[in-house]
């Protein structure tokens, strides 16, 4: 039996997806909740197998969420299914500790699918998610900056000092200013801005 949480804020979505999920044998909704606060004073105690987990919530965002409930449940998986399809978002869930990332498009059939290949050790995606996931990757793979120039250039993306980088990155000031260097000369760039714009423009880096 895979018991399951679902946290969804639209009343009669949540109502659907209790019902379908009780309709398999092997399935069960232990516990449905609109928000994330009310959810996490009791998950533990659920202690579901897999979480269906909405990113839009009232509250407490589905993001920060699943950052919450993988530290205290990091065994459960946790399944977003959502209307978000922004990769920032997408992206941001998966390193939050989503295993798997579904529109609300879907079939109600591809949904009891993915709860099952969750379960099973599977990461299931909607394919214009999984799209979006391998065009990032081709992107790293085509960039000409290293990984650390990438890594310095997405920190300047967000607005960084060059002491914050340094910081962050746990190297020099100068060092910073060296690999900046590199990336306006790899870039064909003369400024921060340009950099940062070109970053943007042509998608080199994930903030």
């Amino acid at each position: 039996m895979i018991k399951i949480a679902i946290i969804e804020d639209d009343d009669d979505f949540r109502e659907s997806l209790a019902i379908l999920i009780n309709k398999r044998a092997d399935f069960r909704c232990i516990s449905a909740y609109p928000d994330c606060e009310s959810a996490l004073q009791n998950i533990e105690r659920d202690a579901p197998d897999v979480i269906l987990m909405d990113i839009g919530l009232p509250g407490m965002s589905g993001i920060e969420g699943t950052q919450k409930i993988k530290e205290r449940l990091p065994e459960s998986d946790i399944l977003v299914l959502t209307i978000h399809e922004e990769d920032g978002t997408v992206f941001d869930a998966l390193c939050a500790g989503a295993t798997g990332y579904l529109t609300k498009d879907i079939p109600p059939t591809r949904i009891l699918e993915a709860i099952a290949e969750v379960y099973w050790g599977g990461a299931p995606m909607s394919s214009n998610i999984a799209r979006m996931i391998v065009h990032s990757f081709q992107m790293v793979l085509h960039s000409p900056l290293t990984k650390r120039e990438n890594d310095i250039l997405a920190q300047m993306c967000k607005g960084m000092s060059y002491k914050s980088i340094a910081d962050n990155l746990f190297i020099s000031q100068e060092t910073v200013r060296s690999h900046i260097k590199h990336i306006y000369q790899k870039l064909h760039v003369h400024s921060k801005s340009e950099a940062v714009a070109k970053a943007f423009r042509e998608r080199l880096v994930r903030v």
